[in-house]
């Protein structure tokens, strides 16, 4: 019968021991998800200011008026060539 105890103390300190590693695995992988989650929202709120900041790009180029200045190819020699 004690035999049968020892080897039932022995599985149920294995058991313990695998218990602890599966916690310890759990908050380590809880930590992580949490700071990717922190990591994400931070890029996403970049990515926002960024699209916000291009579309007032784009409205000015695209408000601007073309120069009155001609292009060098579109010029015209001056007179004494």
């Amino acid at each position: 019968m004690t035999t049968n105890n020892e080897t039932l103390a022995g599985d149920l300190a294995k058991a313990e021991d695998a218990i602890a590693e599966l916690e310890t695995k759990l908050a380590f992988q809880e930590h992580t998800i949490e700071a990717l989650n922190e990591a994400l929202s931070s890029q996403q709120m970049q990515i926002d200011k960024m699209q916000y900041q291009l579309r007032h790009v784009i409205d000015k180029i695209k408000g601007m008026e073309p120069s009155n200045i001609a292009k060098m190819s579109e010029e015209t020699p001056p007179p004494h060539y």
